[in-house]
């Protein structure tokens, strides 16, 4: 039975649920249990690829939708169904495959159940072996002609990769938005996820809470990222982690502790348990 009045949990993964290991606490296994007894549903909300999150959500027995790839996805992966999506512009996705070839940049992409390469990086070394995203290897040349891509990725782990980065930026910043995410287990490394122009988290949501008839006002959403401002914004009740930059936390209604010392459970215990 629920007491309180909040029916839907929002949770961020890389650094909210997960640390530096790349891990779920025993802490946070136990919280979310125990509220999901209670009957409030709990979904992901990730810059991740579906495929990326298989683990976490067969380990914490959720069957029902999740946000993915910063909003741009909201589906059932274990049933394969879709309630929301917004895709990349084909013809942006056609100029950013050129720009990123004339000026030696790797990027990848990512359709609603696929990851793809066009060569063997550090990037889809760690997406194979750390998120479990094992990559299609292709040739870009119509790639955007022959998927439905949601997302584009790039990572920077040094000042060569930061430059290259800036100048795609700077070429495609009114085109495709950008959000940079550094994983608690690669703190050196900025993750660039490339979307459309469109996307939030804060709109996938909505869409989410629509689909599940839950108002706003009954949902609780927690992150650390500036890419869950949107969604913090959009929920009644916004979390942010204490390992929050500032901007994250001016928005949020509570501050919980930093995700190394559990704050996805103290968040739960104060607000839901």
């Amino acid at each position: 039975m629920i007491q309180n009045s909040y029916r839907l949990l929002v949770i961020d993964v890389d650094g909210t649920l997960v640390g530096k290991d790349g891990n779920i606490s025993t802490d946070n296994k136990l919280a979310l249990a125990s509220i999901r007894n209670l009957g409030i549903t709990i979904s992901l909300s990730t810059g991740r690829a579906a495929q990326g999150c298989s683990r976490i959500i067969d380990e914490l027995k959720l069957d029902g939708y999740h946000i993915f790839f910063d909003g741009a996805l909201v589906s059932n992966l274990r049933q394969n169904r879709e309630i929301y999506v917004e895709p990349l512009d084909k013809t942006v996705v056609k100029q950013a495959i050129e720009f990123a070839s004339l000026n030696d940049i790797d990027i990848d992409f990512y359709s609603p159940t696929r990851y793809f390469i066009q060569r063997e990086t550090w990037l889809a070394t760690i997406h194979r072996d750390f998120f479990g995203v094992i990559p299609t290897m292709v040739d870009f040349t119509h790639l955007w002609q022959r998927e439905r891509l949601v997302k584009g990725g790039m990572a920077v782990t040094s000042p060569r990769e930061a430059t290259k980065a800036r100048d795609f930026h700077r070429q495609f910043n009114s085109r495709l938005k950008f959000s940079w995410v550094v994983s608690p287990s690669y703190p050196k490394v900025d993750f660039i996820n490339l979307v459309s122009p469109k996307v939030s988290k804060g709109k996938a949501l909505s869409a989410l809470a629509a689909r599940l008839g839950i108002p706003s006002s009954r949902v609780i959403a927690i992150g650390d990222g500036n890419n869950d401002i949107s969604m913090l914004s959009s929920a009644g009740l916004g979390i942010a982690m204490g390992n929050a930059p500032d901007a994250v936390k001016q928005i949020a209604d509570y501050v919980t502790l930093d995700v190394e010392d559990n704050g996805l459970a103290n968040a739960i215990h104060r607000f839901l348990l």
